[in-house]
């Protein structure tokens, strides 16, 4: 069935490729959208139509609301998908979208609205008999009134931004004496990245781990989870790497994450794609956010369940009803993903855009590499730092874990540098192959003090591999050369 003759993606990179990709499967047209700093990129390149939108910087772009929907009407697209970043999870641009008479592959407005509260949706889910973690009901009010919840819960508490998300502004205090410094601090930062200034407070669990379950829900009322990730592997709140099914995961704490994950989901009004996101700590687990909207890690549930998450997607925002019910649902072996970005792990994870001299990606059964770079491509500095996502699938955990090491050592990206080494490393390191993870991994295991043997390591094997890469192309040049003039001598 075809849902739409013509889709725009309000998005750049590796995400835009994957939508595109699957509209082509479904014999729709797509629209890409592009800035000066993306005029030669991939994903300008794959799809049937590019409109330049602005700047470099995403304000003047890909943030350009009105600009996107004038171009979506320009091209004749019916659909705006919106990938993840950027209005993903902006309401206004729903709504616009829907005021336009543009469909937004996504949840309703009001939903996104909702749920993009923390303290908000933190209230909703605990009418809805969701376990929250303790903290304030609303936003902070008063220094004063914050101290007494903060000694009422028990330090160490964390304080976070009521919008947005990617860990931006959170700030864990250990004691009363830093408490004012870090919520004038929190409000100061979530006023500057959201616009919006309310900060609230929460008990800190001190080594838990980030598990989410995925959703899936349309129109006509039904809703099933696609099971559960794993994302405690991370940097500055933000995840590195992810696996799915969790390794600690029991049927019953399934079945009990999976029922509130889909309570999440009904007390929300939720219809499309959406993750819930729960910390787990000792036995407990505690409802955190909704991120309402396609996941970067979308793509190991698709390992494991066989579901396309964006055609799922597509097909809910056209209308249709689930083509499955939960009891149709399985998990099939285990898929690791290693969030690969330009970035300096041995810098304090500095990003470092720049030119790829040297690139081949790795390949072989059970791995997916979604990317929008290639050699001679210039990375800019105006975005997000990830280029790429390198995923592996095997039939267990153990197995899984041996074909990422060996994926990983097939990459090759030089002329910047990657995180590349660190995911290596984190692969062979003990604790992660016992599956003992939890969201200070890195600095309890020290993985970033071991990083100089494998980074010069991995520079080595990679110009080993590039070199024989080029004498490879000099070969096969040769006997292109040598084919044509036996040609030309028989012609």
């Amino acid at each position: 069935m075809k849902y739409f003759e013509k889709l725009l993606i309000a998005n750049r990179g590796e995400i835009a490729i994957r939508v595109m990709r699957a509209c082509r499967e479904l014999d729709i047209e797509t629209v890409a959208i592009y800035s000066d700093a993306d005029k030669n990129a991939l994903h300008v390149k794959y799809a049937d139509e590019v409109f330049y939108v602005g700047e470099a910087h995403p304000s003047k772009s890909y943030l350009n609301q009105e600009r996107i929907i004038e171009v979506a009407k320009k091209s004749g697209a019916e659909a705006v998908h919106p990938g993840y970043g950027f209005l993903a999870e902006n309401y206004r641009f729903a709504k616009l979208c829907l005021d336009e008479g543009v469909t937004f592959i996504g949840p309703k407005w009001k939903t996104i609205q909702a749920m993009g509260s923390k303290i908000g949706s933190k209230q909703m889910m605990k009418d809805a008999g969701v376990p929250v973690l303790p903290g304030t009901d609303s936003g902070i009010k008063s220094i004063e009134d914050a101290k007494k919840v903060a000694a009422g819960i028990g330090y160490p508490v964390i304080v976070k931004a009521s919008a947005g998300g990617g860990g931006i502004g959170m700030q864990i205090v250990n004691d009363e004496k830093t408490l004012e410094d870090a919520i004038t601090g929190s409000m100061r930062i979530a006023q500057s990245a959201f616009g919006d200034a309310t900060v609230f407070i929460e008990k800190y669990l001190v080594k838990p781990r980030h598990i989410e379950f995925q959703v899936l829900a349309d129109e006509h009322g039904n809703a099933v989870h696609l099971f559960d990730r794993e994302c405690s592997i991370q940097r500055r709140h933000q995840k590195l790497i992810e696996e799915a099914p969790s390794p600690i995961m029991t049927q019953d704490l399934r079945c009990r994450m999976a029922g509130s994950a889909l309570k999440v989901a009904e007390a929300s009004g939720y219809s499309n794609a959406g993750s819930v996101e729960f910390l787990y700590s000792e036995g407990n687990y505690y409802f955190m956010e909704m991120n309402t909207r396609l996941q970067v890690e979308h793509t190991i549930t698709e390992f494991v369940t066989g579901v396309d998450l964006v055609k799922q997607q597509i097909a809910i925002a056209a209308g249709e009803s689930l083509s499955f019910d939960q009891c149709d649902l399985s998990i099939r072996g285990h898929a690791i993903e290693c969030r690969i970005n330009a970035e300096d792990p041995r810098k304090n994870f500095a990003a470092d855009p720049g030119k790829i001299v040297r690139y081949r990606s790795p390949g072989g059964p059970g791995i997916r590499v979604d990317s929008g770079i290639h050699m001679g491509y210039t990375i800019p500095a105006n975005y997000d730092s990830m280029i790429a996502k390198l995923c592996a699938w095997d039939s267990t955990r153990e197995e899984v874990i041996r074909r990422m090491r060996r994926a990983l050592s097939e990459y090759i990206i030089l002329g910047i540098k990657t995180t590349l080494p660190l995911h290596y490393a984190i692969m062979n390191n003990q604790q992660f192959v016992e599956g003992n993870t939890h969201t200070h991994f890195l600095q309890e295991e020290h993985i970033l003090s071991t990083l100089d043997r494998y980074t010069k390591d991995e520079e080595t094997r990679m110009q080993t591999l590039a070199g024989s890469f080029e004498q490879g192309k000099k070969v096969a040049a040769i006997s292109a050369a040598v084919n044509t003039y036996l040609q030309q001598r028989r012609g």
